[in-house]
């Protein structure tokens, strides 16, 4: 995510703890970019897990998966 986005939410927050808060029209902006981020989150941290093995104590390796699978 680019930082001008970043710097954007981090605005936003800042703007909704004030005592004129946020329009309508910011609120929408600030849950489309939190979406955003979140999204990108979690699409980073699914990556290193795919790239994570988990060594048992009797030596042998596997692979990390998704609970359930």
């Amino acid at each position: 995510m680019e930082s001008h986005k970043l710097d954007r939410i981090n605005e936003l927050a800042r703007k909704s703890r004030t005592p004129e808060g946020l329009t309508a029209a910011e609120k929408e902006e600030q849950a489309a970019l939190r979406r955003e981020y979140i999204a990108m989150f979690r699409g980073n941290l699914e990556s290193q897990l795919k790239n994570m093995v988990i060594v048992e104590p009797d030596g042998t390796e596997r692979q990390v998966t998704k609970k359930g699978k």
